[in-house]
């Protein structure tokens, strides 16, 4: 993992800032999906907790052959004109290494209770008992909209939190999103 790709949204005012990111990573995750990668991994540089935002600025990290590769296949078509990429460029000396991974809410808790009556029989009265309105939580992430082929969910948040910076780098593997709870990327 020693080069990167900057992609940055351009201003539009026909469409949202978050919108085009939405578009532009779901289109980075069909290719890494029909590429059958696991060595690539991205970040939000200009993210943002308060207020939560993804930013506009994605960056692709992986080998030289990974990016070439990726870059090779057609996965920007009809986002050209909404972001602007740069070349395959080598990771500057100094970077911190953190973890870019995706958290998933419990935040409906009608859908933790069908999942509790599913996988421990229990009566949907036993579940509410046992399951309260308060046991639904929020993120305060930033978070890409996407939808799902593989499983037809339309429409959903996928929320996404970068960890502390750490000194050392850890290999791994990145699923489908470019995202890892074990391996680091750099961090510039």
């Amino acid at each position: 993992m020693d080069h990167y790709i900057d992609l940055t949204i351009r201003p539009d005012p026909e469409f949202p800032a978050h919108q085009l990111m939405s578009a532009l990573y779901a289109k980075l995750h069909r290719a890494l999906v029909n590429l059958y990668t696991d060595c690539i991994g991205v970040s939000f540089p200009g993210f943002n907790t308060t207020p939560v935002s993804i930013g506009m600025h994605l960056r692709l990290h992986g080998s030289l052959s990974s990016l070439r590769t990726l870059m090779e296949t057609n996965w920007l078509l009809g986002m050209r004109d909404h972001a602007s990429v740069t070349d395959i460029q080598a990771i500057p000396g100094g970077a911190g290494h953190r973890r870019v991974f995706r958290v998933q809410a419990q935040s409906s808790p009608e859908r933790l209770r069908r999942r509790a009556m599913r996988r421990h029989g229990l009566s949907e009265d036993d579940a509410r008992a046992r399951i309260p309105e308060a046991a639904g939580r929020t993120l305060k992430l930033p978070f890409v909209q996407l939808s799902s082929r593989s499983t037809g969910q339309l429409s959903f948040p996928l929320f996404i939190e970068h960890g502390p910076i750490e000194q050392q780098p850890v290999s791994g593997r990145f699923n489908s999103y470019g995202l890892s709870r074990e391996a680091t990327i750099p961090w510039f």
